[in-house]
């Protein structure tokens, strides 16, 4: 990502002509660094999210609504005091800085018109958001700092002290001279370095990117290079800075990863966004919720994977101990051995010594016998010794066979959790182990009743409806409950993934629908990420469940192999949109 200070421009440009003149209708502050506040523009009401997550800085118009806490937070109930009402008539940015001003035409306690300001700092892990009075002095902040903490102190009562200004080259302002200059200084080898340790207000990102578009490659030497590459910089920089796009590269995953106010080349094909703030909306929001649910479901995530690692060592000390019993027909043929010589063992006796007869030179061998037992029962020890393995082999190679499935049911567990995007599709998943005996369930407050959960529609570019599970459970339900017998099952080949099913009624479905649920197959899948992966195919009809077995485990004979890449527009499109459930 590059979030820098000229991205902070671009998005403070757009909200100008969005919000400027814009009342504050509703504050909230869902988290403890971040604020939303509801304005009402001319074009209707807008939420300004301002996170001060030292993790994630930024701040830009949103659709999402996160869930606000039962009692709002001091620092809340301030905003509310002083900026509700009041009408947004101004929006500031020091050079080259990663922090913006807000200015808010108020009135005070007696009624007169007072200016309050809003000023977000975006800097990394000082980020702040400060309220400020009419005579500059903090009313409050998000994250008070003491007097011996740091020589820039927030507390409420003292004056508002801006961040040092940014002692670096202002790109805006040079030319192609003063970036032959540049080049021809003292400091980094590498451009890219060069640039980053020179300019101010860039990200990393964006100088490889002006290093790839100068020098043709991002790990250029600066002293190697002439007049020629310090008029590329010149002409970079003057288009990019004056003229920004949103652009972004897609993950593996298919949503946006990287962005930047320039095209980039570092990672390969890039796109070009609606708008900054719709950027910054859709990469943060789906970050956001994927890094809450990720951290929500990590007790159950960890209880799973202490199962599985329990199991799997459970698994290689009975995969020992049936190999063990392999060698159980030499303790028959040693109780054979030890029988045929039983005349010539005597009480007390720690082995003897005898012919081996099943072996082709008869060697004589010492066969270690019991000297507490009579000979007959050192000769029937062997014959139990023997009848014990071979029971042992049979109760082993059936554990072994229960411990695998389990195995296989909780990794497929994990992949569930991996992929849950909301509370209610963990708690299915809480509610499906502890429906098994996995978990224990809760028995605190009585939780409201919510609606069972959907499975995932998507609909081909043919118009043909394709459904996607997002459990076991409901993967089992989709496949043997909802779909018919007619219909196509879809799953990624050997691993361990969602059901999906294309509702055709019995028409054979076209090739295009086809090779986009297969797709979403192997999209919704742990081999997510891959390329070229293998997707089965069958009829419904032909998917059986295992007798006893754990939910949405299914076996099937008869199936036909597609391969595919998992991203296609089908998933993509539905990644960034909302994600209908089955009516």
């Amino acid at each position: 990502m590059a979030f820098d200070a000229y991205f902070l421009t671009a998005v403070l440009d757009e909200l100008r002509t969005e919000a400027t003149g814009a009342r504050v209708e509703k504050i909230h502050q869902p988290a403890r660094d971040s604020v939303i506040l509801l304005l009402r523009t001319e074009k209707g009401r807008q939420k300004l999210l301002l996170a001060a997550n030292p993790a994630s800085p930024r701040l830009h118009l949103t659709t999402a609504n996160p869930e606000n806490p039962p009692e709002p937070p001091m620092f809340c109930m301030l905003l509310r005091k002083h900026l509700s009402g009041a009408r947004l008539s101004a929006i500031e940015q020091p050079p080259m800085e990663r922090c913006a001003t807000f200015v808010f035409d108020c009135t005070d306690e007696m009624g007169y018109p007072v200016q309050k300001r809003l000023v977000c700092e975006l800097m990394g892990r000082t980020c702040n958001i400060y309220l400020l009075g009419g005579d500059g002095r903090i009313l409050d902040c998000l994250r008070r700092v003491g007097l011996d903490e740091s020589n820039r102190p927030a507390l409420p009562g003292l004056v508002y002290q801006q961040p040092a200004p940014v002692q670096k080259l202002d790109p805006r302002t040079m030319d192609g001279t003063d970036f032959d200059l540049l080049l021809r200084s003292n400091g980094a080898d590498k451009l890219s370095d060069r640039l980053m340790d020179n300019l101010g207000g860039l990200s990393p990102l964006v100088c490889r990117e002006a290093a790839i578009f100068a020098a043709g490659d991002m790990d250029a030497r600066a002293d190697m290079l002439g007049t020629d590459t310090a008029e590329k910089l010149h002409l970079f920089f003057s288009e990019h800075l004056n003229h920004p796009a949103p652009y972004f590269v897609r993950g593996k995953d298919g949503v946006p990863k990287y962005f930047a106010f320039c095209p980039i080349r570092e990672y390969g094909e890039c796109e070009r966004a609606e708008s900054f703030t719709a950027l910054l909306d859709s990469f943060y929001t789906l970050r956001d919720r994927t890094d809450a649910m990720r951290q929500k479901g990590q007790a159950v995530r960890k209880t799973v994977q202490n199962l599985c690692t329990r199991i799997t060592r459970k698994l290689a000390i009975q995969e020992k101990e049936l190999e063990a019993t392999f060698d159980r027909e030499r303790l028959r043929q040693l109780g054979d051995i030890v029988t045929a010589n039983i005349h010539r063992i005597v009480k007390g006796q720690t082995s003897i010594s005898c012919e081996d007869f099943y072996d082709e030179e008869m060697k004589v061998i010492d066969i270690p016998i019991s000297p507490i037992l009579s000979p007959q029962q050192n000769a029937a020890k062997f014959y139990k010794d023997y009848t014990r393995m071979k029971n042992a082999q049979k109760e082993l190679t059936h554990q072994l066979e229960l411990g695998r499935t389990e195995l296989q049911y909780l990794e497929s567990v994990l992949d569930e959790l991996t992929r849950a995007d909301s509370e209610q599709a963990l708690e299915e998943i809480k509610q499906e182990l502890q429906a098994g005996g996995y978990i224990r369930k809760d028995t605190g407050k009585k939780k409201m009743k919510q609606s069972k959960l959907q499975p995932i529609r998507f609909e081909s570019t043919d118009g043909i409806g394709i459904y996607v599970g997002r459990n076991n459970r409901q993967n089992e339900e989709l496949t043997f409950k909802s779909a018919r017998k007619d219909d196509i099952w879809l799953h990624a080949s050997k691993v361990h993934g969602s059901h999906v099913i294309i509702s055709c009624g019995g028409t054979t479905p076209p090739d295009d629908t086809i090779t986009q649920a297969a797709q979403l197959a192997a999209h919704y899948s742990e081999s997510m990420g891959g390329q070229n992966l293998p997707v089965d195919v069958t009829p419904v009809k032909q998917v059986k469940k295992i007798p006893n077995g754990k939910p949405g485990m299914v076996i099937y004979h008869t199936y036909r192999t597609v391969i595919v890449n998992p991203y296609p527009d089908i998933v993509v499109d539905a990644l960034n949109a909302e994600k209908k459930p089955e009516a």
